[in-house]
């Protein structure tokens, strides 16, 4: 069974920087070069929410309260996503969870979610 492990997350300061990293652990490198894949995120009381995505042809799609300052990337030859984020506000507090859907599989994984606190 295919395993996402999340790692970056942590405590910043408003307008500062962190990177998340998403590795795929028990997947092959041509399921994961074929899923679509990104980052979710869930803010204590309300629901989880899409921050970026990566669709199998490559297209990027952003929340608009994130656009232009965070980045998503992946890597598949280290079954990889990242997400960059830069000029943190204090709204971008929450758990981040990365997200892969191999293509034409049921199954979508999730990783365990990584906590990410803007605070002065």
């Amino acid at each position: 069974q295919a395993q996402l492990v999340e790692s970056g997350g942590g405590l910043v300061q408003p307008g500062g920087s962190l990177r998340l990293s998403c590795k795929a652990q028990r997947m092959i490198t041509s399921t994961f070069s074929a899923s679509s894949m990104g980052w979710f995120r869930q803010a204590p009381g309300k629901e989880r929410e899409l921050v970026a995505f990566i669709e199998t042809n490559g297209d990027r799609s952003y929340s608009d309260s994130v656009k232009d300052r965070f980045t998503v990337s992946s890597d598949s030859s280290r079954k990889t996503v990242n997400l960059y984020m830069n000029n943190l506000k204090a709204e971008d507090t929450a758990v981040y969870f990365c997200n892969v859907r191999p293509f034409g599989a049921s199954v979508n994984y999730w990783g365990q979610g990584t906590q990410v606190t803007v605070s002065s």
